[in-house]
This record gives structure tokens, sequence and C-alpha cells, in this order.
């Protein structure tokens, strides 16, 4: 036991050490200085949004921040939170930039630019999954999930029932045609993977959903060539042949019938220069300034 004492002592004195470190551990490093500490509201938005222009999505969204923070009920903050909003979207900020949409919304839903905070939160979850195209060249969608797709496209038609003036209507419109196409691609294409691995009962299944759940879209073509071999696959002539049938009426010229090369260019016939408004794909601002509502 004796010869523990020495390593007692070492440890109470370390022990000490620490304490004293702790308690004078505020004057070891550098006091923080936020540099805004004395600006006014219009300093630090012309700031926020000279950052955002040049693509410094990180400072913009720490100064609008600050700003909505600071002066709350000034007419700057209305317009960090849709700023804010765009600048965490450009930075990959999903999150955030959906979650700034819906408090704009909530807390301003009678302002003049709300549809703008509708049409980003759009586009946010409509650019969020990088692989969105994918879905069109037939990938093993069975890992992917539609609900990125879903989300923008509830939000784009909730823009075109409550603002059928707005400047981003005919984008948007656009957009949910693309997105109720490649939803309806994804359902389909879930049908494939099932007929693949011999679950011909739920490719069935699957596939009649998708006829039901999209119709009239590009997709219904594929739908019912897995329809009607699935069918044939369980034995069920009848109901093969009927799809059959409707398959060689609605597409006459059919490359399940024919054995032609698909065309998948349906895809991109929103990218039409003239069919674009607001902030596109590119992440473009709108040609006229919207941050200058109060001008």
């Amino acid at each position: 036991m004796q010869r523990l004492f020495p390593y007692a002592r070492i440890g109470r004195a370390l022990f000490v050490a620490l304490v004293v470190l702790a308690l004078g551990g505020c004057g070891l490093f550098p006091e923080v200085k936020d540099e805004t500490a004395n600006w006014s509201a219009d300093r630090i938005y012309q700031t926020a949004h000279e950052a955002m222009l040049q693509g410094n999505y990180t400072r913009a969204t720490k100064l609008f921040d600050q700003l909505e923070a600071r002066f709350p009920y000034g007419r700057y903050a209305q317009q960090a939170i849709l700023e804010s909003a765009f600048a965490n979207w450009r930075a990959n900020e999903q999150a955030a930039a959906i979650a700034a949409c819906d408090r704009f919304i909530r807390t301003y839903p009678n302002h003049p630019n709300v549809d703008y905070a509708y049409y980003l939160k759009g586009l946010v979850h409509f650019r969020e999954d990088q692989g969105l195209i994918g879905y069109v060249y037939e990938l093993d969608l069975s890992e992917r999930d539609p609900k990125e797709m879903r989300s923008s496209f509830a939000a784009f038609k909730e823009l075109t029932a409550k603002f059928p003036e707005s400047q981003y209507y005919q984008d948007s419109i656009a957009r949910m045609r693309y997105l109720n196409n490649a939803m309806a691609t994804y359902e389909v294409n879930v049908a494939s993977y099932y007929y693949k691995r011999g679950a011909y009962i739920a490719s069935a299944n699957r596939a009649q959903q998708s006829l039901i759940d999209f119709p009239q879209t590009p997709a219904n073509e594929k739908a019912l060539d897995i329809l009607r071999a699935s069918y044939t696959k369980l034995g069920m002539t009848q109901l093969a042949g009927d799809s059959q049938a409707i398959l060689a009426k609605t597409y006459p010229d059919s490359r399940y019938l024919t054995g032609a090369q698909p065309d998948r260019s349906w895809w991109k016939f929103w990218q039409k220069e003239e069919e674009q408004y607001g902030v596109q794909a590119t992440g473009q601002l709108a040609a006229k300034p919207w941050w200058k509502f109060w001008d």
C-alpha cells in the first residue's frame, strides 16, 4: 500500500491542475467577436444578399439567420427567410431549405411572394434525388424511394391550385407532368423487378396499379406488356389475351409488339428554353428580381 502512495499524490496533483485549467480556460482562447454586432438590418441583408449572389451560400445563410433573429419583425426578416431557403438549397442543405419555405408559408400565407416559397419547395424535393433520371433507364429501383418525387409533386400542385396567375405556374405544370411520368416509370420498373424474380402475382398487381394511378403516361405501354407476360406465366390465358388486345389497340406500334428500340426522349420535354420561369434546374434567379418586392 505504501508503494501506491506516490502515485496517489501524483493523481491528486493532476486533478488539481485540471480544475485550475478548467476554471481559467476561458482566458486561454481569444474571444470570438461578432462582426455584425453593430450592423443595421439593411447592412446585414445587403452583405448576405451579395454573398448569395457570389455563391458563398454558407456565409449567406449565416447572415440571413442573424438578420432574422435580430430583426424578426422588420421588412428584411421576410426576405431573409426566402433568400435563406434559396441559399440553403444551393448549398445542398435540403432540410434547412424546406424548413425555411414551410416557415415562410406558415408565417406569411398572404405575402405577394408566397408562391415562390411553394415553387422553391418543389424544386428542393425535385432535385434532391440526383438519380431521378435513372428511373427512365430501367435501373434496379427496388432500393430507391419515390418519396421526394411525391413531395415535389405535392408542392407544385399546391402552387398551381392556389396561384393560377403565378409566374411559376407554367413551369410547375411541366414539372408535375414530368414527375407523374417518372413516378409511373418507377412503379412499372418495380413490377419488372418482381417479374424478373418470378413473383408474377406481385408484378401483375403492381403493373395494374400503375395503370390505375398513372393513366395516360408513357409507362403504360410497358405496364401492359408486364401485365400480359405475368398473366401468361400464371396460366391466366384470358387475362393475358385481354392485356395483349389492349396493348395492341392502345399502342399499335409498340416496341413490345414489333421489337423496335425504345424512344427515351420524352423526359426532356420540360427543358425547352421558352418554358423556363423563375429558378430552374440551373439554379438561376428569376428574370424579374423577386427579392425587390418592396421597391
